[in-house]
């Protein structure tokens, strides 16, 4: 744990990296996967202006993570089975608060991220996945980030404040 702006905040750790090749397409899990400051995450949708919210051109849209404790408690509240790959973020943690990095930059890796923005769930998510998670995932959808420092980020990293 370590403090940061009056708030303790866990170190964590990466378990599991995903991307999408292009809107709507399934995520694919991968060992590691390239963070380019001011893109995103190479080889996803989103690295390339091909997401869904592309358009929209608003900060948070480089890189999006979820921890793995959101997941599986939705998985318990929707009686559903949820996996990673239906959160279709791109980084799942373990052992983070991420709601706590809105607004700070912390560490993913070998990348410097900025917590832009709750990723609160929606309707494109549930229609992809075909589970109704909605509800189960709100304040619990993860973190909207951009990418500060670029790096390379591995599943097994560690997730710490900068």
């Amino acid at each position: 744990m370590m403090e940061q702006g009056g708030v303790v905040v866990r170190r964590g750790t990466v378990v599991a990296v995903q991307v999408a090749e292009a809107a709507s397409a399934p995520m694919t899990p991968v060992e590691q996967v390239r963070a380019v400051a001011g893109r995103g995450l190479e080889g996803d949708r989103y690295f390339n202006d091909g997401g869904t919210w592309s358009r929209e051109a608003a900060a948070g849209q480089q890189v999006t993570l979820i921890e793995a404790e959101a997941i599986e408690a939705a998985r318990g509240d929707a009686g559903v089975q949820l996996e990673a790959r239906d959160s279709r973020r791109n980084i799942v943690t373990r052992g983070v608060s991420l709601n706590e990095l809105v607004g700070k930059a912390f560490r993913v890796g070998g990348a410097t991220l900025w917590g832009v923005g709750l990723c609160e769930p929606c309707s494109h998510m549930v229609r992809l996945s075909g589970k109704e998670i909605l509800r189960s995932l709100v304040h619990r959808g993860g973190l909207r980030a951009d990418i500060v420092i670029g790096g390379t980020v591995r599943v097994g990293d560690p997730v710490e404040p900068d």
